[in-house]
């Protein structure tokens, strides 16, 4: 199947130029941006309904730290969603064509958002994964995978999760592992995909946007390929 990941559009979805002779959608979190639940919910129900529409035969999407729509609505969320034929997942699995997909909005703690986690407490979460994972599509990515950032010190660090990193490389071992939430900044690429030579997992940051630059995307996400199993 042939994969478009799309994540941190942020508001911006209607700047994204839609690929053609996909297959499924992924859009990993923050698909909203203001942290006020009043100005967050316009956001929130304008993306489900572009992404409702495309012309993609299926669509998978979880939530973000700043999509507080989803945080606090989520069961409007997902009746909105099956509305769409969107697979929202929030700490669950989908099976799309043989494919086992999971996913999950949780992120270290970085300042007051939403869906995040104590870093000391994140093993807890990603041990109840399924290791027969094919696709693992969570909103913050692993640590020291496309993750560079400034932290409040303007000190650049890896600022993924350690606890994720050694699930997937270690256990889990699956086909994709789709985040975002790291953005690109003006000296730093995050967003695109990367494979380590001793693994055989493919990352991809989908983020669509640059730190202080937003309404002006810097990416159209990524396009990959999972296998099939009810192929040969």
């Amino acid at each position: 199947m042939k994969l478009w990941h799309i994540s941190d559009t942020h508001g911006y979805h209607d700047l994204l130029a839609i690929p053609e002779s996909i297959d499924i959608a992924i859009h990993s979190g923050d698909f909203s941006n203001y942290y006020n639940l009043e100005k967050n919910e316009p956001e929130a129900l304008a993306f489900i309904h572009w992404f409702g529409k495309l012309p993609i035969q299926y669509k998978v999407l979880i939530a973000g730290n700043h999509d507080a729509y989803a945080f606090h609505y989520k069961k409007q969320l997902e009746e909105l969603c099956k509305h769409y034929n969107i697979n929202y997942l929030e700490n669950d699995y989908v099976t799309i064509e043989g494919v086992k997909i999971f996913g999950s909005p949780n992120t270290p703690t970085f300042n007051n958002w939403y869906f995040m986690k104590s870093r000391d407490k994140m093993h807890n979460h990603w041990d109840k994964v399924d290791e027969d994972t094919d696709v693992f599509v969570v909103h913050g990515p692993p640590k020291g995978i496309l993750d560079l950032s400034y932290n409040r010190d303007n000190i650049l660090e890896y600022c993924g999760c350690t606890s994720l990193r050694k699930h997937i490389l270690n256990r889990i071992k699956p086909q994709l592992c789709l985040f975002g939430h790291v953005h690109n900044t003006e000296d730093i690429i995050n967003a695109g995909v990367l494979k380590l030579s001793a693994y055989n997992t493919i990352f991809s940051n989908g983020s669509v946007v640059t730190d202080r630059k937003f309404g002006k995307l810097s990416s159209n996400g990524n396009i990959l390929f999972i296998q099939n199993k009810h192929d040969d």
